[in-house]
């Protein structure tokens, strides 16, 4: 039955190979456009290297069609887009990439041309070109109609561009798009919402793997780009993370064939763990539980059964982590529902308690998702490492034996990595202040809390997660309120110390005023002491007095002192607030104080006035 199996891959590899070879090789267009030499906005450097990078590529790439258009007005680009809408008529893949300035109106994308004003908002419909004009000209494309877009720039236009209706939304970046075509893929530099780095070289980083990796004969296209996604996360600090929309059938697409020899048949060398490995990367290809389990079943032992069970360990947390959260939200809603119908106090309290579990039980199958993620992704890294400096060889002596946990595989520098992103991250919008080393420690968790009170999330604080990465990198601005103390001022993002001029210094409101002059201090007269003509009891009440006013007058003991005290604190600390809504002077005689709660709409500090 195994050597059935065995010759029916073979039979299945030689139709790919040989049988639909043609397909594979049909005919490949490319367009290739850059813009840098914007007519009313700063130039840009990197587009036009961009572009002949790219254009290069794909003429050592083979394609039949490479067209390169750089700087072109907004007639000019819709005539080229005519004359290549002609070409992918009888294209099998069709692919245009774009550099330059992108811009989102109302959630629509728009490319945007050398010569555009973009005066007021409703220009960008006049002087740009959208981004369904690109898909229309890719339509025909029969096997892949591919878009991409190293756009996503901040835009020099929507600063001064008038609004002439104060509702419609201009965004940062590209927003998201599913293409409604099928076999359609765009791809952004950046995520949708966030810009892209032009980089410290000739080329942006995006643009740099893009050449690496796109081409690789026989490689899926969809694999190619998770390789880009990798590298470019990796030379920008994870500060910028490349996303490809829409979807492909179950194929390989590669943009480049392997090319095949024309040789005789020559017999093929049994060879175990080649076999398993091909049959481990289908398994990956397909990635649920039972192509897993079916893997298993054929090999159960040796490397590449030991990372199949990590696979399989990582969809079982996944799922556990699923049902979690299903239930605490269950749990929460009857907890919700209870108290608005004015329920028992029993039942009540049943229902939080139970709520409280269940957010509990979310939390441990949150982390325990997360850990075994990262052993899978140690593990599979370790297997494309081998793979790609020996492809042929087995590896056989990295094989772990029953009972050995191969997440000992992950690289110390994984887990600091991802602690060194959320923590630079979180001091962006203003909740860590320390240095992002990647130690994820007692600050870096009260820093984590301190974004969950402030932004309504409920992150587990103990570890640095990719969850909490994505949601502290969805806040565009600082969440985290600035808060100055006496002595100091609000300067740009940050406190700096008040200092005053000489002659002059600083009161409880945090202002420099002129200090008087001392007066001179009167000679102390000498009294009479009388207290042997006074009766006893006199003497007794006088002492008593002037032990008492001695007492307040050196501001120790007794109600004069506490008025006095309350007095000299009537001016207040002298704090200033700064939140999403701007700065405001804490009010005199108060000082702020942490009452638990917050949120986006609702601070947790509460003044405390004397």
């Amino acid at each position: 039955m195994r050597k059935l199996i065995r010759v029916c891959q073979l039979l299945l590899a030689a139709t790919l190979l040989f049988g639909t070879g043609s397909a594979f090789a049909g005919n490949r267009v490319a367009l290739v456009l850059a813009n840098s030499a914007y007519q009313h906005a700063p130039s840009l450097t990197n587009p036009v290297n961009d572009g002949a990078v790219m254009a290069k590529t794909l003429k050592e790439a083979g394609f039949d069609v490479v067209d390169y258009r750089h700087d072109l007005t907004a007639l000019d680009t819709r005539r080229v887009l005519r004359e290549f809408a002609d070409a992918t008529r009888t294209a099998d893949i069709a692919v245009v990439y774009y550099a330059g300035h992108g811009l989102e109106v109302e959630g629509s994308n728009y490319l945007i041309p050398v010569d555009a004003k973009l005066e007021r908002d409703t220009d960008v419909y006049d002087e740009a070109l959208s981004l369904d004009r690109i898909l229309v000209a890719v339509e025909p494309a029969k096997q892949l109609r591919l878009v991409i877009l190293d756009a996503c720039r901040d835009n020099p236009f929507g600063k001064r561009m008038k609004r002439t209706v104060a509702s419609r939304g201009i965004g940062r970046g590209l927003a998201q798009v599913e293409p409604t075509s099928p076999n359609t893929l765009i791809a952004y530099s950046a995520k949708a919402g966030f810009t892209a780095q032009d980089g410290d070289g000739a080329n942006s980083p995006f643009t740099v793997a893009l050449s690496k990796y796109l081409t690789t004969p026989g490689l899926d296209v969809r694999r190619a780009f998770g390789f880009v996604r990798d590298e470019v996360l990796k030379s920008t600090g994870n500060k910028q993370e490349p996303f490809v929309y829409g979807s492909l059938g179950g194929e390989d697409v590669p943009l480049v064939p392997v090319k095949v020899a024309a040789a005789g048949p020559v017999a093929p060398v049994a060879n175990p763990q080649v076999d398993m490995r091909r049959d481990y990367e289908l398994a990956l290809q397909v990635g649920n539980k039972p192509a897993w389990e079916a893997f298993l079943a054929q090999h159960p032992d040796g490397f590449y059964a030991n990372l199949a069970k990590l696979q399989i360990d990582k969809l079982k947390a996944e799922q556990a982590h699923a049902a979690a959260t299903e239930k605490a939200k269950q749990a929460e809603a009857e907890r919700d529902r209870l108290a608005a119908l004015g329920a028992q106090k029993d039942a009540q309290a049943k229902a939080a308690a139970d709520a409280k579990a269940a957010e509990q039980a979310q939390l441990a199958a949150q982390k325990a998702k997360e850990q075994a993620q990262q052993q899978a992704a140690a593990a599979e890294q370790q297997r494309v490492n081998l793979a790609a400096a020996a492809p042929s060889a087995a590896p056989a002596s990295t094989a772990s034996p029953a009972g050995t946990n191969v997440a000992s595989l992950t690289p110390a520098a994984a887990p600091a990595d991802l602690s060194r992103s959320v923590q630079t991250e979180l001091g962006r919008v203003g909740c860590f202040s320390g240095s992002a080393d990647g130690n994820w420690n007692t600050s870096s968790q009260r820093s984590l809390s301190q974004f969950n009170r402030y932004a309504g999330t409920k992150l587990d604080v103990k570890v640095a997660s990719s969850d909490a990465l994505d949601a502290v990198k969805a806040k565009p601005a600082r969440v985290c309120p600035l808060v100055c103390e006496h002595g100091f001022k609000v300067d740009g993002d940050k406190c700096t110390k008040i200092v005053c001029g000489e002659g002059y210094a600083l009161d409880d409101d945090n202002d420099c005023v002129k200090q008087r002059a001392a007066k001179p201090a009167k000679p102390a007269t000498v009294k009479r002491n009388d207290d042997e003509e006074r009766p006893t009891r006199q003497r007794r009440q006088a002492g008593g007095g002037g032990a008492a006013a001695g007492a307040g007058a050196a501001g120790g003991y007794g109600a004069a002192a506490g008025i006095a005290a309350g007095a000299s604190r009537a001016g207040g600390g002298g704090q200033v607030f700064c939140n999403s809504t701007g700065c405001r002077q804490v009010s005199r005689g108060c000082h702020l104080e942490y009452r638990g709660g917050g949120g986006p709409a609702n601070d947790a500090n509460a003044e405390i006035c004397h």
